[in-house]
């Protein structure tokens, strides 16, 4: 596989017609080897635009979702930033290209192992990745300038956007079965968020949250 020439089909013909249109953006998704991130039984897929298995119910998202989602946080260079589900390592290696610090939450042991050893191949030394329910978040260490979840949930726990600096954003896709949509909560003061219904997408759930019960009338 000519792997540079893979990603630049994967940004040209993938993350550019779903609006990742910043410069900063492309280079980082440009210059990160997804390759070292995929598991090496699909190797093959590393630049499909295609969920890939990890195992333990874990899925890698395409990269026009990470791309997006990445984007959509719209980081400078300089935030503390939280990701849930850290799967294979990729979005945190992303998050890391565009941010000071990233501290990344994984429920599974191994996945979280081989995470920190796919980002240490690949030279990023500015994540730290636990294994721990991430639901709660890590509130010894925020506030967090941003805070990304790596797959979906039924609704954003209170305990979550609590965690945001002021002005700070968090992208989740969020919603049941075949109708969730990607959103961006911003915290606007003490105790307001603003939400933003950015894009649909349907994801695998994030292991670990509550799914509230749906009554039918």
């Amino acid at each position: 596989m000519n792997t540079q020439q893979a990603r630049f089909n994967m940004v040209e013909q993938q993350i550019r017609p779903w609006q990742v249109l910043d410069a900063q953006v492309l280079t980082v998704l440009s210059n990160v080897p997804r390759e070292l991130f995929v598991p090496q039984a699909y190797l093959a897929l590393a630049y499909t635009d295609t969920d890939i298995p990890l195992g333990h119910g874990e899925f890698m998202a395409p990269p026009r979702v990470a791309a997006r989602l990445m984007h959509d946080l719209q980081l400078t260079g300089v935030e503390k930033v939280l990701e849930i589900g850290t799967g294979s390592g990729y979005m945190a290696a992303l998050l890391a290209g565009r941010a000071q610090r990233v501290v990344s939450l994984e429920i599974n042991p191994e996945l979280a192992s081989n995470a920190r050893n796919n980002l240490q191949r690949a030279g990023i030394s500015n994540v730290d990745v636990r294994v721990t329910d991430g639901s709660s978040g890590a509130s010894g260490d925020a506030p967090f300038d941003a805070i990304v979840l790596g797959g979906s949930v039924a609704e954003v726990p209170q305990a979550l956007l609590q965690q945001l600096s002021m002005g700070g954003r968090l992208m989740a896709i969020v919603g049941h079965d075949h109708v969730m949509v990607a959103t961006r909560f911003t915290r606007t003061a003490d105790a307001a968020w603003h939400s933003q219904a950015l894009w649909d997408h349907t994801a695998p759930r994030l292991q670990g949250f509550a799914e509230p019960t749906r009554f039918k009338f």
